[in-house]
């Protein structure tokens, strides 16, 4: 778990400073809520990949995760501004697990 606390610290910071200083600003708290979804994704992900969890596990906290995304989303800003929220979360969950399967454990977590 702290691992996985770390993952999405620096996923988020990482995402916030690219974004705020070298992407071009929308302002500093879309900036954050996009990176924290990205920071999230990285995080859920790590956290996730285990044998303990199912891939319908898996795919079900992903899913209520993009849920709640989009609803912080929306309530902070708007439907329109909160679903790029999902496209981050969904590729940087995606690409992490793509990774994971080039290695024979298929898994990212180093044993």
């Amino acid at each position: 778990m702290q691992r996985a606390s770390i993952y999405f610290l620096a996923g988020t910071a990482i995402s916030f400073l690219l974004n705020y200083f070298l992407l071009g600003s929308k302002g500093w708290e879309l900036d954050l809520y996009y990176s924290v979804a990205f920071g999230t994704a990285w995080g859920m992900a790590y956290f996730l990949d285990d044998v303990k969890f199912t891939l319908k596990q898996k795919l079900g906290f992903s899913f209520i995760s993009m849920i709640l995304l989009v609803a912080l989303g929306t309530v902070l800003f708007n439907l329109e501004l909160a679903v790029p929220s999902i496209i981050k979360f969904s590729m940087v969950f995606v690409v992490y697990y793509i990774i994971a399967s080039f290695k024979a454990s298929k898994s990212l977590r180093s044993k």
